[in-house]
């Protein structure tokens, strides 16, 4: 928890002694009205009871009469009562008002709400908004909290939601630990390194979600990493799969977006032991060359291949190739300055002949555009705690632990990279789908298309021929992963050195080695069931 602050203690003990000053005042006063008008014969007032009730009645302006001072003396306390009546009626009304405009009413109502899921996002902003209303959409029964004060020429939202200008620390008091642990959403890119309401959260029981243009995934056992570039990318190809027609993809813009889009290709794209794709990325590659310098092994480096996948880079203006416009399967448009995505779309559309299978990237949504990357479409729950896809990955691990005689690691002892491992197996389980029930107009992984895709497989494995055919399909997709981070061939496994035995072609793995691509595929047997339970 967060400690409160000095200044804050020293506020709260100072406010202490003035409410008892206040308070022994008071009763002295109650005490001398009650002696002065004890002993004369004519008074109302008796007892202490008697003088209380007639300060509360006098204080509170009500003044029914019943009880009324006739000393001197009394008559001088009831004086300084009907002074006070007024000044305590305003402070009653100011505490009230401020109960109410500030974050103590919030606060004060999310005490009666401790059972439901409560998601907690730092500001208040365009991204933090949408994932607020996804959530929303998907579980009504839920609290969202903004943790600033509303801005009156902001738009409420169309969802019931909380502005409270509290901490996480804060918040999590407030649930006292009742229900499901809270979850805290940092949406501004690398927000979490500068926000001050971010310390300390790796010691609180929530669960943590920030923005990030780094490449980390995950900071503490608690906080996790999201990269809306990524997400962004992983949408784009769900939505919209290669399919086996298309052997020319165009990407203009090679920004943040344009490298996440590719850099997903490589790594999901894999459809079928004979296909040769061509990806033509207008952008500077320098960086990420050097930084996938073994690309080399799996792909044509500059040039087309008719065997293999190849990767293009083109220096020159997008604008001189119009023989590859015109020949281009797809035209992917991903600057990441959207004004500058419409011009080239535009451009493309108004001078180009294109076989008009142009998708672009962009918020805004025109009738007859096949735009992709929409913060709706970005900002969702499952993109963004990857639950789903974490839970694939998870399967995917504990059926290879099973299918191996050797040790390997549960889900929660994996390192960043071989948990992106089995998240990648994850993402090409759509790819599978496709492949065994040869539909290309598969787009979503349900538990009936997954279920039938599974007894596709078994059927079909039966035959020695296609069930090698799909063990060279997932090894050409466990080679593509590996040698996207620099790993390479080595007689024994070496984590540090980056080398693996099965970093070979598929033709000299042993059998034991080629049976261990069958666990990426068996996992649709297993995930139908899972998936019915959701």
């Amino acid at each position: 928890m967060e400690k409160e602050p000095r200044p804050m203690k020293r506020k709260h003990k100072i406010y202490l002694r003035m409410t008892i000053l206040l308070l022994i005042i008071y009763i002295g006063l109650l005490i001398i009205l009650c002696i002065s008008e004890y002993n004369d014969s004519t008074a109302t007032i008796h007892s202490f009871r008697d003088a209380f009730w007639y300060s509360l009645v006098t204080l509170t302006t009500v003044g029914y009469g019943d009880l009324t001072p006739v000393t001197p003396m009394g008559q001088a306390v009831g004086a300084v009562f009907l002074l006070l009546s007024a000044g305590i009626m305003m402070t009653l009304f100011g505490a009230v008002m401020s109960f109410v405009t500030s974050e103590g009413l919030p606060l004060f109502l999310l005490g009666f709400q401790r059972k439901k899921n409560w998601y907690y996002f730092a500001d208040y902003g365009v991204e933090s908004s949408t994932l607020a209303g996804n959530i929303y959409r998907e579980d009504p029964d839920t609290v969202i909290i903004f943790g600033e004060k509303r801005d009156e020429r902001t738009e409420f939202p169309d969802y019931p939601c909380i502005f409270v200008n509290a901490s996480p620390a804060r918040i999590v008091a407030r649930k006292k630990g009742v229900g499901t642990k809270c979850k805290i959403f940092f949406m501004k890119e690398n927000d979490i390194d500068v926000n001050i309401r971010a310390v300390d959260l790796h010691t609180l029981p929530v669960d943590v979600y920030a923005r990030t243009t780094s490449g980390q995934d995950q900071l503490s056992g608690n906080i996790r990493f999201f990269h809306s570039y990524d997400c962004c990318a992983r949408q784009y190809w769900r939505s919209r799969p290669l399919c086996s027609y298309e052997n020319t993809i165009v990407i203009i813009g090679f920004g943040n977006y344009g490298r996440c889009i590719l850099e997903r290709a490589i790594l999901t794209n894999i459809i079928s032991v004979d296909q040769h794709v061509a990806y033509h990325v207008f952008g500077d590659p320098k960086e990420f060359l050097a930084i996938h310098n073994q690309l080399n092994k799996t792909f044509s480096l500059g040039r087309e291949s008719e065997t293999t996948d190849s990767l293009i880079f083109h220096s020159e203006l997008w604008e001189t190739h119009h023989k590859l416009m015109e020949r281009a399967d797809r035209i992917i448009i991903c600057d990441d300055d959207e004004p500058e995505g419409w011009n080239i779309f535009w451009r493309l559309n108004n001078y180009y002949k294109t076989r008009r299978h142009i998708h672009l990237r962009s918020n805004r949504k025109t009738p007859g555009v096949s735009y992709f990357g929409a913060n709706e479409e970005i900002y969702t729950p499952d993109q963004i705690m990857r639950t789903t896809l974490n839970r694939a990955a998870i399967m995917i691990n504990e059926l290879f632990r099973k299918s191996v005689s050797y040790p390997t690691l549960r889900w929660e002892e994996l390192d960043d990279l071989h948990r992106e491992s089995k998240i990648s197996a994850a993402d090409h389980l759509l790819m599978k789908i496709r492949i065994l029930l040869k539909d290309e107009t598969i787009t979503e992984v349900t538990p009936e298309i997954t279920e039938k895709a599974y007894k596709e497989y078994c059927e079909t494995k039966k035959s020695d021929n296609i069930q090698d055919m799909y063990r060279r399909l997932d090894h050409a997709r466990w080679l593509r992963f590996y040698t996207f981070y620099n790993w390479s061939y080595g007689s024994a496994r070496d984590d540090g050195e980056r080398e693996h035995p099965m970093l070979a072609p598929y033709q000299e793995l042993t059998p034991a080695q080629k049976r261990e691509r069958d666990a990426a595929w068996e996992l649709l047997g297993s995930i139908a069931p899972e998936m019915r339970q959701l």
